[in-house]
């Protein structure tokens, strides 16, 4: 087996890589762990001005 042969199967697997993880993502069954995924940096947020909220009425 030469270089050549060699790179060859190197960037099938390379490409094979990539349509699985393409296929993955793009899976019906991963959208809604992806969405609430995404939903969640908005939680975070929406607890943080909670807490923040919180903290200062005490103060006052």
């Amino acid at each position: 087996m030469d270089y050549g042969t060699l790179r060859g199967f190197f960037a099938l697997l390379i490409l094979a890589l990539f349509i699985i993880i393409v296929i993955w993502s793009y899976s019906k069954k991963r959208k809604s762990s992806f969405d609430n995924a995404a939903k969640s940096i908005f939680e975070e947020d929406d607890r943080k001005e909670k807490n923040n909220e919180q903290e200062t009425n005490k103060n006052v």
